[in-house]
């Protein structure tokens, strides 16, 4: 799915090789797919170039762009934006609205919702692998990562129970099919045989969005 610009007054445009955006991030980024995935949608993917950031490198640049030294990060006429939710009410807000959000109503904050719930199972899963990235195995508190697994387990519950569309691409699907895709790739909870419902949920997803295959980190 394509679709022109039809915001003027959201410029699209930086640093980059031929007036481009600039999007910081990796491949392997969960929440960098998702801002990848977005700009795909929005037909926006000539406009905005990735250049590739190391978080954990001092001297990258990444850390006078964001201060927090987090990925993703947009850079666009003369504005920085972070993190990936901002970005991608930006990009939506850009290619004219109600791409990726609802406008209004209920409809736009149950999206909201269900996308913040996903990041939420994303984040904990994250916070279990820097747990075993950053400390010594004698370190790791068992309490901690069963504080991390209590919340994936919730989450999924939740989302399980009542999943966005698959066939509908937006802010909520876009970061739900991002959390499945690094729970399969870091493994730090076993989630497939317990939600066989988010198994089915995620393979819809796929056939129905090319853009999720298009994100997929590179084996």
């Amino acid at each position: 799915m394509t679709g022109a610009v039809t915001d003027p007054r959201l410029p699209l445009a930086g640093a980059g090789h031929g007036g481009r955006a600039i999007l910081r991030s990796t491949l392997t980024s969960p929440y960098g797919r998702k801002v990848r995935m977005a700009i795909s949608v929005l037909g926006l993917t000539e406009r905005i170039e990735v250049i590739p950031a190391d978080t954990r490198d001092e001297s990258d640049s990444l850390r006078q762009q964001n201060p927090l030294g987090k990925i993703p990060c947009l850079m666009t006429a003369g504005e920085t934006y972070y993190d990936s939710r901002v970005i991608l009410e930006y990009l939506d807000t850009l290619a004219g609205g109600g791409r990726l959000i609802p406008r209004t109503g209920p409809d736009r904050f149950r999206c909201l919702t269900q996308s913040c719930l996903a990041d939420g199972v994303t984040d904990a899963a994250l916070l279990m692998v820097y747990e075993g990235r950053f400390r010594e195995a004698h370190q790791a508190s068992e309490v901690w990562l069963d504080h991390q697994r209590g919340k994936i387990d919730r989450g999924l519950t939740a989302l399980a129970a009542l999943p966005p569309d698959p066939r509908v691409t937006d802010a909520a699907s876009i970061s739900l099919a991002c959390s499945l895709g690094y729970l399969d790739w870091r493994q730090p909870v076993t989630w497939r045989d317990r939600w066989p419902a988010l198994v089915d949920w995620l393979a819809a997803f796929d056939a129905a969005e090319p853009a999720h295959a298009e994100t997929e980190r590179p084996r």
